[in-house]
């Protein structure tokens, strides 16, 4: 786990002229199997950075660098850097008029040139990972949140990820059925995948993160281990966050 994946430096997020600073000058490391919690309130610039880590949104300046490529880097392919990171919204973002196979497939068959046959198999074999190989012939309409969710994770795995990114996965899902996500998410950092999480759920956060970071005001505030943020915060701001979160 020393060998560093992704280098932020200096990164700068600035809307409407610099009016609006949703990153100043944040600087990390994510390294190779790590798993990385980010935290914070609303509006401290967590999903703009994990947005920023695959150019769905464009930095101001500073720099990204991914297996030693400055992905801000105008001759860069960076559909070829997006390929090595897949993104997991909050919102599912599958296609409605598409059965969940078609759903899983479509990216490798069009992006990696794979046989439809390849692809397939490995389809069933991430949907059986997940409890859902009898749902591969059902449409997104058809399915619960919690399985949505699901989908959603293994059709990015479909692409063998370096890194997986997650964009508050279940904070659009009933209570009940964060738990099946979270285990499915549990199961992946256990197999060694690298994985930067933006979420509200702390006990996530505590049991299966190397490294958590808290954000404020488009900052990083905080950085350590889940026994250092939780049981021994440093800075003000992240006590005052963790009251109010930690009930």
């Amino acid at each position: 786990m020393n060998e560093v994946l992704i280098k932020v430096e200096n990164l700068s997020r600035h809307f409407i002229g610099g009016k609006i600073k949703a990153l100043t000058d944040v600087s990390y490391e994510i390294k190779k199997g790590q798993v990385v919690v980010v935290i914070g309130p609303s509006g401290s610039g967590k999903s703009t950075f994990l947005r920023c880590l695959n150019m769905l949104e464009i930095p101001t300046s500073g720099s990204i660098v991914v297996d030693g490529v400055n992905i801000l880097d105008k001759n860069v392919d960076i559909n070829q850097y997006r390929m090595k990171m897949g993104m997991v919204f909050q919102h599912f973002n599958l296609f409605p008029h598409m059965d969940i196979l078609t759903n899983m497939t479509i990216a490798p068959l069009k992006l990696k040139k794979q046989t439809p046959e390849e692809v397939k198999e490995k389809a069933m074999q991430l949907l059986a990972r997940v409890g859902l190989e009898d749902r591969a012939d059902a449409y997104p309409n058809q399915l619960s949140g919690g399985q949505k969710q699901r989908i959603a994770i293994v059709r990015a795995l479909m692409m063998d990820p370096e890194v997986m990114l997650f964009d508050e996965p279940t904070s659009a899902l009933d209570p009940e059925m964060v738990g099946e996500v979270l285990d499915v998410m549990k199961e992946l950092a256990k197999q060694g995948m690298t994985m930067v999480v933006v979420t509200h759920e702390m006990g996530f956060a505590k049991e299966v993160a190397d490294r958590v970071v808290f954000m404020s005001d488009g900052q990083i505030l905080e950085e350590g281990n889940p026994k250092e943020i939780f049981e021994h915060p440093r800075c003000a701001r992240l006590k005052d966050f963790l009251a109010k979160v930690l009930i």
